[in-house]
């Protein structure tokens, strides 16, 4: 598989609303351009997830895959997600004083919940014009 030279892929699920609105948010904090989309249903996702070895059919995280060099999932993902963006998002990384069970168990919370609490789409996002590029097909 070929991605992007020097960027970061964020797979997310596309149908949930608490992460098309993160997805949106992070888009618009990207000042430095590091990431590409891809969401966790589609086609690419699925190929993604085989390739670096989660299985795709359990996959209930966000996951932060830097070809070639590691990926993360659940709360490390977003810690890195949220340190590579700087700005007061920079702030989550005092979560990595935490046992990173403890943050697992909250982000597994929040995940169980995400549906209840903000709802889920029939489909995945449909990007704009102006942020297709964001997103690899």
């Amino acid at each position: 598989m070929t991605f992007p030279i020097d960027k970061k892929i964020i797979l997310f699920d596309g149908i949930c609303n608490l992460c098309d609105t993160a997805v949106q948010y992070i888009i618009k904090k990207d000042i430095k351009d590091q990431f590409r989309f891809v969401s966790i249903q589609s086609k690419l996702g699925k190929h993604i997830l085989q390739h670096i070895g989660l299985n795709p059919l359990n996959m209930d995280s966000i996951v932060l895959y830097e070809p070639n060099i590691a990926y993360y999932t659940k709360a490390t993902a977003v810690i890195k997600i949220a340190k590579n963006l700087g700005g007061i998002l920079g702030l989550l990384k005092l979560m990595e004083l935490f046992p990173k069970k403890m943050n697992n168990n909250l982000y597994d919370y929040i995940a169980r919940n995400r549906y209840k609490w903000y709802g889920k789409k029939n489909q995945c996002l449909i990007p704009s014009k102006e942020i297709t590029n964001k997103f690899l097909n």
